[in-house]
């Protein structure tokens, strides 16, 4: 019961209310100790007025009108002399003297805690002023420990009384607390059970009906929430479903489209011009489909195998992209550099670094062959004490704008003509896999600049390209 939000907020509530009845306790005592003293005062007088309305009166008589005030001896003053009106023995000296005709709350709070906390039997001294100007003081000898008794007695009342106001108003926010927090916050986690039992049944979505505002946007919240959620996950099974027919017709196709390439490759070496001059043309659509085909095959891997990470000598990666992409450029004014440090040594997955840097070269080439002109591409490699850092930088015309807005986005951020847009998204996601990203850091009329990163830590945590 204690672990919840109700049982916590009924002890938080005992608790407070107790702390505010200390703070009224502690100036009603000393009000009730103000009152106790200025009561014995007032008596005191009545029974010096009938000392002086008989000055004969019987020690005996004198006695009873002492008890029945609660003192030992009665002064008062008239016309600045002092009277002892009343008198019995004391038994004992007097240990302290209060003065009651003007007294600071501060003195009255720090006098009622002196007697509560003093245990001992004393005789005090109290000073007041005498009621209907019967004088102009009296004075009163008295013991201290019925005073205490009464303020103990007073003191217990009150506690007493608190403690019962504690429970009632502790029951009464608990049952609150239950009625408008509880019950609509258990509703909303079993509308969240019930919605992540079946997330695609839109009848499981939330519907707000809380009175309280602020659970009422919280409702009106998770229900966007759920309802985003439930579309998204729609249209996720639609795009997986899509995903799998897609697959399966891109590799079948892939399979035809190799067998025609290898009856092209036979029709190249006929006789006929008009074979001659259109072959090429055929050559390259079809490889051009192939490759669609390819690219999304490999799109369509979800199950990627995780990166096997190890050390790997990045320039002899570089080198080998090199020379592919040399031999694909032939006879082309191509050229190509490179800055990569003989010792730099990273760690990544060999193959799929392979991959990314295979695919942005490539990209950088064809870039710069569909322009006809003469161009170069720039790798350069360097470290610090947080990352590796990898650009490759072509001299090619620059990306379109409507690329550059879907650069990393499938089947939409393709440049070339019949390209599927799936080489960088999915160098981003070989790359991410490694906690790094890649990104576009710049591109022109001058050319075009790609960075890998990859975090020297072992857990990076970096955003992968956007």
């Amino acid at each position: 019961m204690f672990n919840t939000l109700s049982g916590r907020f009924l002890i938080l509530t005992i608790i407070f209310v107790m702390l505010a009845e200390v703070f009224i306790f502690v100036p009603s005592v000393a009000r009730f100790r103000e009152d106790y003293l200025l009561a014995r005062l007032e008596r005191a007088q009545i029974a010096s007025l009938a000392v002086e309305a008989d000055d004969m009166i019987s020690s005996d008589l004198a006695a009873e009108l002492l008890e029945n005030a609660e003192v030992y001896n009665v002064v008062l003053r008239r016309d600045q002399s002092r009277q002892l009106v009343l008198s019995s023995p004391i038994p004992s000296p007097i240990k302290a003297t209060y003065d009651m005709r003007e007294p600071t709350a501060t003195k009255l709070i720090a006098d009622a805690m002196r007697t509560l906390v003093d245990t001992n039997e004393r005789i005090i001294r109290v000073i007041g002023n005498p009621v209907r100007d019967g004088g102009l003081l009296i004075e009163v000898t008295m013991d201290e420990m019925p005073l205490r008794a009464a303020m103990l007695e007073y003191g217990r009342n009150v506690l007493f009384l608190s403690a019962v106001i504690s429970i009632i108003t502790a029951v009464l926010l608990f049952w609150s607390v239950q009625v408008l927090l509880v019950r609509p916050i258990k509703g909303v986690v079993d509308h969240m059970k019930s919605y992540a039992d079946a997330p695609e049944d839109a009848r499981q979505i939330i519907q707000p009906t809380a009175g309280v505002r602020e659970l009422r946007d919280a409702e009106e919240a998770l229900q966007m929430m759920q309802t985003q959620l439930t579309g998204a996950l729609k249209q996720k099974e639609r795009l997986a479903q899509l995903g799998g027919a897609v697959a399966k017709v891109s590799h079948d196709l892939r399979n035809i489209l190799t067998s025609a390439q290898l009856f092209v490759d036979r029709i190249e070496g006929s006789d006929d011009p008009l074979v001659k001059r259109m072959a090429p043309k055929l050559v390259g659509s079809i490889t051009r489909a192939v490759n669609l085909c390819e690219t999304t095959l490999a799109f369509g891997r979800v199950d990627e195998a995780a990166p096997a990470l190890a050390r790997v000598n990045l320039s002899g990666i570089v080198n080998d992209v090199i020379d592919s992409e040399r031999l694909a450029a032939g006879d082309y004014p191509l050229s190509f550099a490179e800055d990569i440090p003989a010792t730099l040594t990273l760690r990544a997955d060999g193959e799929q670094l392979f991959r990314v840097i295979f695919n942005l070269v490539r990209n950088a080439r064809q870039a710069i062959m569909a322009t006809g002109e003469p161009g170069e591409i720039c790798l350069k490699a360097g470290e610090d004490d947080n990352a590796w850092r990898l650009t490759v930088t072509d001299t090619g015309p620059g990306l379109p704008k409507k690329a550059q807005e879907h650069l990393f986005q499938p089947f939409q951020g393709g440049v070339r003509k019949g390209g599927s847009g799936l080489g960088l998204v999915i160098a981003a996601d070989l790359i991410r896999g490694h906690g790094g990203r890649l990104e576009l850091q710049r591109t022109d009329e001058s050319g075009t600049t790609f960075m890998i990163q990859l975090p020297k830590a072992d857990l990076a945590l970096a955003p992968a390209a956007e």
